[in-house]
């Protein structure tokens, strides 16, 4: 490696930015700093992160770009208007290029010495402050992310300041190839190893790597570069027909639905929590979509769904008013991540109203196995007459050596609170499930939490809630039909409840116009932190994703319609 050198220090206080009709709290903007500037174990002095998950603390507390990767740049975008800190680095440099840095190098530069950590995560941030929306997956296409710094000795450095390589670090696992590795397809897995025997690799980029190796040993899932692994395939594509052999009245407002397939063979097995998406032509037009959890024991052969009607809803009312047994209806398979995990330590399940329904199939499946651990079933309603299935799980309780019943019904002063949780004394070493309203799982985390409870799973009966970092002032509105009606495929956002025609952006930009909740995404097609089951239809891409998703699954952020389709938003 040849001799580098300190260009420029660049620091920035995080600001409100307008981007696609939002506002962006961000950091991006970074300008250059005449004069010494304090290098601290968390930050530059007057340099700061909007969105303090994604980026900043202690193993990113210094992000390095190069001079040689904004001349590649300049000469891709056909540019010549970048200044220092265009790229929201803290440290512009002449050499340490990302294909000869290491994971675990160390530099002196002035007075502080740093250590490489890890490569820069892909942010739509960087895109936005360059004007140019698909850099985030270009940063990673052509190999040139930069690198964030720890900091291991503070002090002073300055623009001009000499940057000497102080320690190598074990492995020899470039910058660029950590990157690959993650955000890239066909991994090298022996690669993926060699990066976790690395200390200095950042314990979110390790864990990224563990539940990599996991997947990939246990057949579980496919791993993606959000950090998480995508269900094993569904068990068949789209939606098939089922055929209904009951209907079962639970409560004045709630049935329940037993489903077998036509041939007569048994259905595969769900996991105990999952649900199943429903079209429903009959119901109404536009087709409305919805989904249902399982209450049923897992393994069957069948499937069982509880319904609670609800006032003016369309499907709802199909379903508990105007079903009868020998119907056959269009159902795709069990999707679903909210389920029961295998282990030895305490279960608490928590839930509110027909939000009963995913944890009365773990109850099930409990029993079923003949479980062994110490069970706690907590339910809250209004009375007893709005309370679905409760003959049904105490029965089952009663099947289970250490199992422990709680229910409470506001109607007769026993709403069940925060307070009351805590003062159950519930096992801290639990894993905890909680369904129902979006106020009561918020309440019963809080008290879970307080009681010392970390692992715990929730589940919403809708789109999950969004999680776009840095956006600000958001108005939570229901999803509806967006202003500009779209001339293209109809997109049926089945959590969601909402069927409407493609436009001309993509689903993001739809799903963004009519208020459906989504999960953060670069907007590139390069992280594949926005992805959601397809459940029937074809899509294309533009940008064509870094890596294809898995079958079964779309990529929202740079996916368009081809024909009408259905996804699980």
């Amino acid at each position: 490696m040849t001799s580098a050198s300190l260009l420029s220090v660049n620091v920035g206080l995080p600001k409100n930015v307008s981007w696609n009709g939002k506002t962006v709290f961000t950091g991006v903007w970074k300008e250059q700093v005449d004069g010494p500037v304090m290098a601290r174990r968390l930050n530059l002095d007057g340099d700061g992160q909007g969105d303090t998950a994604g980026h900043g603390g202690e193993q990113r507390a210094v992000f390095v770009y190069q001079i040689e990767s904004y001349h590649h740049w300049e000469q891709h975008f056909g540019r010549d208007d970048f200044v220092y800190g265009q790229f929201g680095e803290n440290l512009t440099v002449d050499g340490l290029p990302d294909d000869e840095v290491c994971i675990g190098d160390r530099y002196r530069i002035g007075e502080a010495e740093f250590e490489v950590t890890q490569p820069r995560v892909t942010c739509y941030r960087v895109g936005l402050r360059m004007g140019e929306p698909e850099l985030p997956a270009l940063l990673v296409a052509h190999h040139r992310p930069g690198f964030y710094f720890r900091v291991i000795t503070e002090g002073r450095v300055e623009a001009g300041d000499a940057i000497v390589k102080t320690r190598t670090g074990p492995g020899a696992l470039s910058v660029a190839d950590t990157d690959a590795l993650l955000y890239l397809p066909h991994r090298d897995l022996d690669g993926v190893r060699r990066a976790l025997k690395i200390p200095a690799l950042s314990p979110g980029w390790q864990g990224s790597f563990r539940e990599l190796l996991e997947a990939d040993a246990t057949g579980a899932g496919t791993f993606t570069a959000a950090g998480t692994s995508v269900a094993t395939p569904p068990a068949w594509e789209g939606f098939r027909a089922l055929r209904v052999t009951d209907v079962v009245t639970e409560t004045p407002t709630v049935s329940s639905i037993r489903l077998a397939a036509t041939d007569g063979m048994d259905l595969p097995a769900a996991r105990p929590g999952q649900y199943l998406t429903f079209r429903l032509p009959d119901a109404g037009q536009p087709v409305p979509v919805r989904s249902y959890s399982l209450s049923s024991t897992p393994g069957t052969g069948s499937y069982r769904i509880s319904v609670k009607h609800e006032p003016h809803g369309i499907a709802s009312g199909y379903l508990t008013s105007r079903l009868r047994p020998g119907a056959v209806l269009e159902v795709a398979a069990p999707r679903g991540e909210f389920v029961l995990e295998d282990g030895t330590e305490p279960v608490v399940l928590v839930s509110a109203g027909i939000g009963v329904t995913p944890v009365m199939a773990m109850l099930h499946a409990l029993a079923a196995a003949r479980s062994t651990r110490e069970i706690w079933w907590i339910y809250t309603a209004r009375g007893p007459a709005e309370h679905p299935l409760a003959a049904e799980a105490n029965d089952v309780l009663g099947t289970l050596p250490h199992a422990h019943e709680h229910v409470y019904y506001s109607s007769s002063g026993g709403r069940l609170t925060k307070e009351k949780l805590v003062d159950l004394a519930l096992p801290v070493d639990a894993t905890a499930y909680i369904c129902g309203p979006v106020a009561f799982m918020a309440d019963m985390r809080e008290a879970l939490t307080a009681v010392g409870i970390e692992r715990i799973h929730t589940e919403l009966f809708s789109a999950l809630p969004s999680t776009n970092p840095g956006i600000v002032n958001q108005t939570l509105r229901p999803p509806h039909q967006p202003a500009e009606l779209g001339t293209g495929p109809l997109v049926t956002f089945a959590r969601s409840g909402l069927s409407t025609p493609g436009g001309e952006g993509s689903l993001l930009d739809l799903a963004d116009a009519c208020d459906v909740p989504t999960r953060f995404s670069c907007r590139t097609g390069v992280c594949q932190t926005c992805v959601t089951p397809l459940l029937s239809g074809e899509v294309a891409y533009s940008p064509t994703p870094l890596e294809s998703p898995p079958d079964g699954q779309v990529l929202i952020c740079c996916s368009r319609p081809t024909t009408d389709l259905v996804l699980d938003m």
